[in-house]
């Protein structure tokens, strides 16, 4: 492994975490788990240092990493670590306090414990109802504090602006932008969400990568990556697996298993009872044009033609595409 400058950073940071006070000790070398350009995550031992995209609301981001160490939600998402401050000159500005540190090179960076991910070779033992039921209740806890709103809609138009760029006039993109247009504004990121379905703390980003369990690898399971999270309608964060059910893949015993967990644990996403797709629409035909906007983008950086799975997205946005506005509470046909 080529071992870049913020990967040193962000391994000398994890480093320093797990240790009060510096000391010789046979730590292994740094282990990068995700380098996009959103965000580089490094392990080094039992913590976790993650460089936030450049271009993130620092803020922002402080409320959401304290939203994650408040402790209403202990036993609901995994909480920071403090960033320790790093040997300087007394003339060099401190950094930020708490949980919220910078790299030389002025990425904002934040410190977690080191937690066991869903294993992707054992899809039976997916934790559905664990996810259900950690949404549920975040969904069900007051906001701690001030938290600016939930960053969904704000990546999806980012996905459909990604796929615009990649695909310029491309005519198989027509029916993903047809299905986005179709999208109420709130949605689209154009206009704010309104209404009492828009002030539920929500974690904006909710899929299995977003689980581990902690303390690894036998500890409760715990939800992650609090950058998106934020005040906004909950039927968000159902929206993926929902989209997946629709477009068909995703078993409909195991979307049971979730949304039946979901309800279960007080949910506000969806009605106790009864058809759940008069609350999910609107999001899950999001999540459907977000993730088939994003299988065009990549699959031109990549140089092929969407694969199977992806195809399956972009057919659920043909269909959106060709219903009217009254007849979408379906994905599938």
């Amino acid at each position: 492994m080529t071992t870049t400058p913020v990967v040193r950073v962000l391994g000398d940071l994890a480093h320093a975490g797990s240790h009060a006070r510096a000391v010789a000790c046979d730590c292994p070398p740094p282990r990068v788990l995700a380098d996009r350009p959103d965000g580089t995550v490094v392990r080094r031992g039992p913590v976790v240092a993650k460089a936030h995209a450049p271009d993130t609301d620092r803020p922002d981001l402080a409320d959401r990493l304290a939203l994650a160490a408040a402790p209403l939600l202990a036993g609901v998402l995994l909480p920071p670590l403090p960033v320790p401050a790093p040997r300087q000159a007394p003339e060099t500005a401190a950094p930020p306090a708490g949980f919220l540190g910078v790299t030389p090179d002025g990425r904002p960076v934040s410190l977690w414990p080191h937690g066991e991910p869903v294993d992707p070779s054992d899809p039976d033992a997916a934790p559905w109802e664990e996810a259900g039921t950690l949404l549920a209740r975040l969904h069900r806890t007051p906001p701690p504090h001030p938290l600016p709103p939930m960053r969904g809609p704000a990546k999806a138009a980012r996905a459909v602006a990604r796929m615009r760029a990649a695909r310029p006039g491309d005519p198989d993109t027509a029916p993903v932008l047809a299905a986005w247009r179709g999208l109420p504004a709130w949605a689209r990121d154009e206009a704010p969400s309104r209404g009492l379905r828009a002030r539920f703390v929500c974690h904006g980003d909710l899929h299995l990568g977003q689980l581990v369990r902690h303390p690894a690898p036998n500890g409760p399971w715990l939800l992650i990556d609090v950058d998106d999270a934020g005040l906004g309608d909950p039927a968000w964060d159902l929206a993926r697996p929902a989209a997946w059910y629709a477009a068909g893949l995703l078993a409909p015993e195991v979307w049971l298993r979730f949304l039946d967990a979901y309800r279960a644990a007080g949910g506000p996403a969806v009605r106790a009872e009864g058809d759940p797709w008069p609350d999910l629409d609107v999001a899950a035909r999001a999540l459907t044009v977000q993730t088939a906007a994003l299988a065009f983008a990549k699959s031109a950086a990549e140089g092929r033609s969407p694969d199977a799975v992806e195809q399956l997205m972009i057919d659920a946005c043909v269909r959106i595409a060709s219903l009217p506005p009254e007849l979408t509470p379906e994905l599938s046909s």
